[in-house]
């Protein structure tokens, strides 16, 4: 929000010698957020004056174009008192008209610098401006003319253009909607000073009557009060005055014709917004209900708009020709012919104004008003400015009708301590000065003993809570003022268990690697569809979120993959398609909740029955642990060639997350979206499946954008933090010499390789150091259906060297009990 400096002065009597600078600091201590401080005549240096037209004299050129050569009373500014020639190309002024000459020396924004040159034939000794050289406007057609009072030639245009004024650019934060209005920023100015506050909405107004324009109001809800007013006679030719587009401009929005700019000037300096109507497009009473199926709206933009049931829309007997408090409708829109201006203002209710606005993508002024919430009892008074201020610049009368539909929603009221304030904040606030600070921003608030009972100002509809007041008592005593205390640190208590055991598989992952990711937590249908999820998989079922930040994922993710593969996507778009990529976070499965969640105060820890209550009405919410690599996993240089990651890769990173928490990963053959069948492994840790891996179907490659036979894995963190070993011991090493035996085996296509080897692993007993599978093999010398698995089989005992004999019973036991178990038979 910007804030012109005198503006502010004119609703609060700030002290006389008061710094910008100190009055932005104080309003930043108030809350109103300071996002810098301009002047309007940044830029512009130099001889900048009044000028008065003597002659022009139009010289047509031979490319077609016309200029003026002129002669131009600047007074005494030049030095010489004589009048100063200067070419103008434009032609919109003439002889006796005031106009703003800057002379040789001064320098325009953009370091244009100005100079006496010959040009057309002439010395040009300076130049007669245009909004847009002086950076204070976009009009480049003409120069501007100034009104006749505006100054003796020669005298300086700073103060005429409004160049000298200081503007405060604040961030208002949502709940701050007031700080959205010159109104709201003067208050909290007269707040912070101790000043005397003028309020522009303390008007007197005529009374509703019959007379006035016929409105309905079948949606009280969505719009408690709504208030109708009409002028006639109305000049669509009168121009802005100066002053208010001046005002306009240097709060950062664009004088557009005089009726447009009344209500934007009337919404800058009371907050309120207002919607004009062309009064002689509409046919019959205005009507506000919710939008049906099906109904579409051409808006002010251009755009054409299918409306939800949830829109708030106006409507007269043609049709919708409003979406209500965001924008108005193309068919009743004011332009150069509209003689009479039918001037609503409403009080629409925020959430579906905030709601409606996301839906449609709107952004405005007015919505963004609306949507944070406006105080509802100025909404007659605001109508009545504009009417003030349209028949005072532009002619026509105001119609004696006058139309009130509707009341301003009552305030809550709000009990609490009278010493919550100093509990909370640890200032010494005794209660009559919370009590003097409550009142101070406008808060009606009685005392009973040792309770206060506050109503807040209709314009702070953010104060809902006892906690609310007690920040506007801090924020009028003064932030600055709060004790800086350090908090004592409990001693002893370190990492917990699943802290500890998660920078575990962190720094695993991260030595084998792999670079942690985080992605937002969002998905989208279209998400899960570039998957290849089945329509009954339970990674479907998504817990859709009531204020979506995209409207393209409105929901949360069941899966971190969607987030891992968009990240290597763009990796992939950007020339980096080598990646190791994971991320470990929670996803989230809806269930049948008890009911809402409850909400409870601050002032203490719920007990365990309130946390249980809590946890019920929450979905699951488990920890997973995804990655996915891509590309060379070993990079090809002058030492050979390369190596593309697989599916192995990604199996072997989950291996070493299990074998870092000291558990043994069995590794079986799946068939899961989105991994490619037959390429997808099944991960089960003490018989639980934990997670899968491979090689991601071509599909979702292609519908991710990353590179050809991407692996990934996910895996039930939760599940594997369950069965972890806190403490994993080293391993045992032995001088004794190894024993090595090699085994081939032939199975059934269909047994599993993780199944043969973990009977050989058992058999074989405790001399077994390690397992491996080298080969698989079929072909010519195995029978179809059949196939060769071929283990590398390594004994070592810890106190002595094995013999034949040892080594050879180990090894038929393992093969046996492989027989037994899957069938195999030994390959001869």
């Amino acid at each position: 929000m910007k804030t012109p400096v005198s503006w502010i002065r004119d609703y609060v009597d700030l002290p006389a010698g008061l710094g910008t600078e100190e009055l932005a600091a104080k309003l930043t201590m108030l809350g109103l957020k300071l996002e810098g401080i301009e002047r309007a005549a940044d830029g512009i240096t130099g001889p900048l004056v009044v000028g008065r037209v003597l002659t022009k004299q139009p010289e047509p050129q031979k490319n077609g174009k016309t200029i003026n050569w002129c002669t131009v009373d600047v007074g005494d500014a030049n030095g010489t008192g004589e009048p100063q020639g200067i070419v103008c190309g434009a032609d919109n002024f003439e002889p006796g008209d005031l106009v703003v000459v800057v002379l040789p020396g001064g320098v325009l924004p953009g370091d244009f610098a100005i100079s006496a040159r010959k040009t057309y034939g002439h010395v040009s000794a300076g130049m007669i401006c245009s909004s847009r050289e002086l950076g204070i406007g976009e009009d480049h057609d003409g120069i501007i003319v100034l009104p006749a009072d505006a100054g003796e030639p020669g005298a300086s245009a700073f103060g005429v253009l409004g160049l000298d004024e200081e503007v405060i650019e604040f961030e208002i934060n949502p709940d701050r909607a007031y700080g959205l209005s010159l109104r709201g920023v003067a208050r909290d100015a007269a707040l912070g000073f101790a000043a005397a506050y003028h309020d522009p909405a303390d008007r007197s107004v005529p009374a509703a009557n019959d007379a006035g324009y016929p409105v309905i109001v079948d949606d009280p809800d969505g719009c408690p009060l709504f208030v109708a007013r009409q002028v006639t006679g109305f000049d669509p030719a009168a121009p802005t005055p100066e002053w208010m587009a001046r005002r306009i401009r240097l709060a950062g929005m664009r004088p557009i014709s005089l009726a447009v700019d009344v209500t934007n000037y009337v919404m800058l300096e009371l907050g309120r917004p207002i919607h004009g109507y062309d009064a002689d497009k509409l046919t019959g009473p205005l009507r506000i209900r919710r939008a049906r199926t099906g109904e579409r709206l051409t808006t002010l933009d251009g755009t054409e708009r299918e409306l939800s049931p949830e829109d708030l829309v106006v409507t007269d007997d043609s049709g919708i020709i409003g979406l209500g408090g965001v924008m108005g409708g193309e068919t009743t829109e004011m332009s150069e012919t509209t003689t009479s201006v039918l001037v609503e203002a409403a009080h629409w209710d925020a959430v579906s104004m905030f709601r409606t606005g996301r839906r449609h993508k709107i952004t405005s002024e007015a919505g963004k008003r609306n949507e944070r919430g406006v105080d509802p009892e100025i909404t007659e008074a605001a109508a009545d400015r504009v009417v003030e201020l349209l028949t005072t610049y532009g002619g026509g009368q105001a119609g004696p009708g006058v139309t009130v539909v509707g009341r301003p929603p009552e305030q809550p009221t709000i009990t609490l301590a009278a010493d919550l304030a100093a509990r909370v904040t640890g200032m010494e606030i005794p209660p009559d000065r919370a009590v003097a600070a409550l009142r101070a921003v406008g808060c009606e608030v009685t005392v009973d003993g040792d309770r206060l009972t506050a109503v807040p100002p209709a314009w702070r509809p953010d104060l809902t809570d006892p906690f609310d007041l007690v920040e506007e008592v801090a924020r009028v005593e003064g932030y600055d003022n709060v004790p800086s205390v350090l908090p004592p640190a409990p001693p002893g208590r370190g990492l917990t268990r699943s802290q500890a055991l998660r920078r575990r598989i962190g720094r695993t992952l991260a030595g084998a690697g792999y670079v942690e990711v985080v992605s937002f937590p969002f998905v989208g249908v279209p998400d899960l569809d570039a998957l290849g999820l089945p329509e009954d998989d339970e990674r479907r079922r998504v817990l859709r979120l009531a204020n979506p930040l995209s409207a393209e994922e409105p929901a949360m993710t069941t899966t971190l993959l969607p987030g891992l593969l968009k990240a290597v996507g763009r990796n992939a778009g950007r020339g980096h398609g080598d990646v190791a990529l994971f991320e470990t976070a929670t996803v989230t499965l809806p269930r049948e909740a008890a009911g809402p969640a409850p909400i409870f105060g601050v002032d203490r820890r719920p007990d365990e029955g309130e946390l249980a209550d809590l946890d019920k009405a929450l979905p699951e919410q488990p920890l997973h642990l995804a990655l996915v690599v891509a590309g060379e996993r070993e990079p090809a240089g002058w030492w050979g060639p390369g190596r593309a990651a697989g599916w192995s890769d990604a199996i072997g990173a989950v291996r070493d997350v299990a074998q870092a928490l000291g558990l043994e990963l069995i590794v079986r053959s799946g068939n899961r979206a989105p991994w490619h069948p037959g390429r997808c492994a099944e991960l089960l840790v003490g018989g639980v499946v934990v997670g899968h891996a491979g090689e991601l179907h071509p599909k979702v490659c292609r519908a991710f954008g990353v590179p050809a036979r991407t692996a990934a894995a996910e895996v039930h963190l939760d599940r594997l933090l369950e069965h972890a070993v806190d403490v994993v011991p080293g391993p045992v090493f032995s001088s004794f010499p190894l024993a090595k035996e090699d085994v081939a085996l032939v199975v059934d296509d269909g047994v599993p390789a993780a199944d043969v080897e973990a009977a050989l692993r058992e058999g074989a007993g405790e001399l077994l150091e390690s397992i491996r599978l080298f080969d698989v093999y079929t072909g010519e010398q195995v029978a179809p259906g059949r196939k060769s698995l071929a283990f590398a089989l390594r004994f070592r005992a810890p106190d002595r060297t094995l013999t034949d004999e040892e080594t050879a019973a180990a090894r038929e036991a393992a093969v046996a009990l492989a027989a037994e178990r899957t069938g195999a038979v030994q390959r001869s």
